[in-house]
């Protein structure tokens, strides 16, 4: 017998639109099955079978996180095949900062009503983040909730786990004075101060769709680009050279996420001339009348990520990030005057 509840459904709940939904994304699903993925789509419980081949101590590293406010400017274009990118990025970029390579990926949405293909457009975004960073998509939820989000509103949230040996956990103890410190571009304001971006340009109130030359996109396609997904180049780089700090450079901006990967008595130079500052945060700047500092203490400036290395291993390190696609920039180095981030 099929599932299904009239009197649920007059209460807000369509359970067939769920079932649907399931259908919809599994093709997107079924493109980020890895060796170790186990579970179907639909169960309880989602399986991955680990593969400790060359591993004397394996750790497991997790980090979760959503996508924040950066979704009303999906309601607002109505377009939602992106933002599932941002919240495999946000968490992904997390775990890698330790060295650890991700694994799978369970996604949590929750929504006003459920829309079967706008859940598949999500899971679609969610799953091309899951294949750029080589994770398995191996389960979830949707949750259809009338009456606490509007119903043309949704949440979207996440976790990932990776695996790094013991011996090669990026923890820091190395680092010392004059290491340099290599910056990964970012394609933009990726998913954090959109709090601040939205009060800046009125979001709701404003033309999205306005062509700016310094972009090159339309206003709305640039605050919509997601999340530059760094796993890749990182480990590649990781396997070569001896990476003693990496930062994921999110809500804070500089001054809060670079001391996040240096040790007590150490601190970091950044030079701001050596910064590519991306034209969208120039906007953001002059349209807000936002001060120096609070745009440092915010955003990412066109930086995703910020690596550090011995100085003899700077341009090896740059080399081999260029070949994995990257175009890393040096943008300061490690000092022992002082602690957090002086910007000069």
């Amino acid at each position: 017998m099929k599932s299904y509840s009239e009197s649920y459904k007059e209460a807000g709940v369509d359970i067939t639109a769920g079932y649907k939904a399931v259908q919809l994304m599994k093709t997107h699903i079924q493109r980020t099955m890895t060796a170790g993925a186990l579970s179907d789509i639909g169960g309880f419980g989602g399986l991955f079978e680990l593969d400790l081949t060359g591993m004397t101590h394996p750790i497991l590293v997790s980090g979760t996180d959503g996508v924040g406010t950066k979704l009303k400017l999906a309601f607002l274009q109505n377009k939602h095949d992106t933002v599932g990118i941002d919240c495999v990025a946000m968490c992904v970029n997390d775990i890698i900062c330790c060295g650890a390579k991700p694994l799978y990926f369970l996604d949590y949405i929750a929504a006003g009503k459920n829309k079967p293909e706008k859940i598949a457009q999500i899971v679609c975004g969610v799953a091309e983040g899951c294949v750029q960073s080589g994770a398995a998509l191996i389960g979830g939820e949707t949750a259809e909730m009338p009456g606490f989000y509007p119903e043309d509103e949704y949440d979207l949230a996440g976790f990932a786990v990776g695996v790094v040996d013991k011996s090669k956990v990026i923890d820091n103890k190395k680092m010392k004075e004059g290491d340099v410190i290599l910056a990964l571009p970012s394609s933009g304001v990726h998913s954090n101060g959109f709090s601040l971006v939205r009060k800046v340009f009125d979001v709701e109130n404003s033309d999205l769709s306005r062509y700016y030359d310094e972009l090159g996109c339309t206003l709305g396609e640039a605050l919509l680009t997601p999340t530059k997904i760094y796993v890749k180049p990182v480990l590649s780089l990781c396997e070569q050279v001896e990476v003693k700090g990496i930062s994921h450079i999110t809500g804070g901006g500089f001054y809060e996420n670079i001391p996040r990967s240096i040790p007590a008595g150490l601190g970091a130079k950044i030079e701001k001339s050596a910064v590519k500052v991306l034209p969208i945060f120039d906007l953001i700047q002059k349209a807000g009348n936002i001060p120096e500092r609070d745009m440092f203490n915010t955003f990412n400036m066109g930086v995703g990520m910020s690596i550090v290395v011995a100085e003899e291993d700077a341009e090896k390190a740059m080399g081999i990030l260029r070949s994995a696609g990257e175009e890393p920039f040096c943008i300061g180095e490690i000092t022992a005057s002082g602690e957090g981030v002086t910007l000069w």
